[in-house]
């Protein structure tokens, strides 16, 4: 289903570079902000031009065959010329096909972003906007000078997360390993979830900035209420070059102890279980992918990535594209990879809706952001928790968070729930008082 004009509006988007390095998380909106981070790159984006709304199995051909009309309709006046400038969407998309939660390309009304040494400012109005005006941002601002400072940290209210369902959660992975031992799938991920509660007024850009400086590996995101800080780039597109990294097989980290921490790396690298579960994850990428590239290359062998929080064993792909798809088509050929569903991945699939009891909604779905090009970046929604609508009365918005591990041959329940707690940190240290 898509919730849009069946006739493309017309977009006009207008990008100039910017002489100074404005805070991106600082001009982000304290409430419902929009952000896409990491390192020396990234934008935020300020208020809404147009929400594309999609659900059901199509939702990645329907987004983009809608991109491609809004792209097609725009007036673009782009001098800079980079990935990312001009006309730009930011999006999220839920994890299953049958899930309530809806998948969505959001267009800013101003979006400041920076690559490298380069800055710029892109405004983007609706044509048929009669309030609009055919002016350019102003050269040495960014048109968001009204939003509020950042709250500073003591004054974050903090939350406070609870386990849900934790029995059901050690149930439903030696109910898998039973399967698996039956020969219905080779590997099955599951999830559990924790709940909090956000007061009403809470600056967010207090935890994503916790996240941003504290996961410098990791693209920080905030679209459409799901935050988080991913470790996992789905996909890479840009100028027909495609790149992706697959992460599989987790250990966590005890950066207080030098020695222990690289046992537990040591282990991770050596883990026969880890390596398998590994090889799926990848696996399943390079088949998705092969239709759509050539040149494809992996890492000679999976290596370990040490994140704040855990160690995952890694492997980064490359490839040319073979026809000119967008990102979007990608993310779609992708999900859902190996490391959030499993092998095969259909019978993974129903295992999953069988065996945990909640939907998922975006959590290891795709978030990231595309351009007019078809270009762009997309993770999978992993280290994250997804907002709700701010409660009648109170304000309150409730915040709940996910994580899950691959479940194989001989997967030990404890351990895997002492992986999801593991994941779980970046979420509840960040929101944390």
């Amino acid at each position: 289903m898509v919730k849009s004009d069946s006739k493309a509006p017309r977009l006009h988007a207008v990008t100039r570079l910017l002489d100074g390095a404005p805070d991106l998380i600082g001009l982000a909106d304290p409430e419902q902000p929009m952000l896409w981070h990491r390192g020396d790159r990234g934008c935020v984006g300020v208020g809404e031009v147009l929400r594309l709304s999609f659900s059901g199995p199509d939702r990645f051909a329907a987004a983009a065959r809608s991109w491609r009309g809004v792209a097609e309709a725009a007036r673009i006046d782009d001098p800079v010329r980079l990935p990312g400038t001009g006309l730009v969407a930011l999006g999220t998309f839920a994890f299953d096909d049958a899930s309530g939660a809806e998948s969505v390309l959001v267009v800013p009304r101003l979006l400041v972003a920076r690559h490298r040494d380069r800055w710029w400012v892109t405004e983007i109005r609706r044509v048929d906007d009669p309030a609009a005006t055919d002016a350019p941002p102003p050269a040495d601002g960014t048109g968001a000078a009204a939003l509020p400072a950042a709250a500073p940290e003591g004054s974050w209210p903090g939350v406070g997360f609870a386990a849900e369902a934790v029995d059901d959660y050690l149930s439903g992975v030696r109910e898998a390993v039973g399967r698996i031992d039956d020969g219905a799938f080779e590997k099955v991920v599951l999830a559990r979830r924790i709940r909090g509660e956000l007061p009403a007024g809470s600056d967010l850009r207090v935890p994503l900035r916790r996240l941003a400086e504290r996961y410098l590996d990791c693209w920080t995101f905030a679209v459409d209420g799901l935050v988080g800080a991913s470790p996992e780039t789905l996909i890479r597109s840009t100028g027909g070059a495609v790149s992706a990294r697959v992460l599989a097989g987790t250990r966590g980290r005890h950066p207080e102890d030098e020695a222990r921490d690289a046992r537990a790396r040591d282990e991770l690298v050596t883990s026969a279980k880890e390596q398998h579960e590994h090889a799926f994850a990848v696996q399943s990428v390079v088949t998705a992918l092969a239709p759509h590239v050539r040149d494809l290359s992996t890492s000679e062998e999976p290596f370990p990535l040490r994140l704040p929080n855990v160690w995952h064993l890694a492997t980064d792909l490359g490839a040319s594209l073979d026809e000119r798809s967008s990102a979007l088509e990608l993310v779609g050929a992708l999900h859902p990879t190996a490391a959030v569903a499993g092998t095969p991945t259909s019978a993974a699939v129903a295992a999953i809706a069988e065996l945990e009891p909640f939907d998922r909604g975006r959590y290891s779905g795709a978030v990231g952001w595309i351009d007019a090009a078809g270009d762009g970046e997309w993770v999978i929604a992993l280290r994250c928790a997804q907002l709700g609508d701010p409660q009648p009365g109170s304000g309150a918005r409730a915040v709940v968070a996910s994580a899950g591990g691959g479940i194989v041959a001989g997967s030990d329940p404890e351990h895997e729930l002492g992986e999801t707690v593991s994941k779980l940190r970046p979420v509840t240290e960040a929101f944390a008082a």
